[in-house]
């Protein structure tokens, strides 16, 4: 009787049991359908930073913009890096008061924003390039330079992460527009170039 019950768990075993090498095969699709799908996932997660990124900038602008116009004074919007010519650490929006250009513990910060994340470049060009770099707003409305109100400053800020490039452009009446220069073409002009 032992024999038959050893030979009836073979069969059943047998039946109902998976080989080694039908696991293996399974791996081996399971990991070249993910090595497919990696690269495509990497890029839609580099669209998604650089978008987060772009929405936290154009509201960073529109933030400048609107408490210029509700205070009556000008308020900057500058890369928060010590030198402030790097905006991979972030922005600040402020009164600059003493008009250094920088935030300082006396001035009145509406916004303070942290890194970006990694890989994500951010230029800005100007129709007067300064360093540090900067974004002002007057009274208006309308951009203008950090040291004289009446000096219309426009532009380009360009974020780029991996392939994807996104330009914020700021026009002469404070106004913004975010274009896709591979989509746009000459009409959406690069701070990179």
């Amino acid at each position: 009787m032992s024999a038959q019950r050893a030979s009836g768990r073979a069969a059943r075993g047998d039946a109902s049991g998976r080989s080694l090498v039908e696991l293996l095969i399974v791996l081996v699709l399971l990991g070249m359908v993910l090595a497919t799908a990696a690269p495509a996932l990497h890029s839609v997660l580099q669209r998604q930073q650089l978008q987060v990124a772009v929405n936290d900038l154009m509201a960073a602008i529109r933030l400048t913009r609107s408490q210029a116009q509700a205070r009556g004074a000008k308020v900057l919007l500058v890369p928060q890096e010590a030198s402030g010519s790097s905006w991979r650490q972030g922005w600040v929006v402020f009164i600059d008061q003493n008009g250094n250009q920088r935030p300082d513990a006396s001035e009145t910060i509406f916004l303070r924003r942290g890194p970006v994340s990694a890989g994500l470049a951010i230029r800005a060009a100007f129709s007067s390039a300064a360093i540090p770099a900067y974004l002002a707003y007057n009274s208006a409305g309308r951009p203008c330079g950090a040291e004289n109100s009446l000096i219309a400053r426009w532009g380009t800020v360009t974020l780029q992460q991996g392939g994807n490039v996104r330009n914020i452009k700021i026009n002469l009446l404070g106004r913004l527009r975010v274009c896709d220069p591979a989509r746009e073409g000459a009409s959406c002009t690069s701070a990179i170039d």
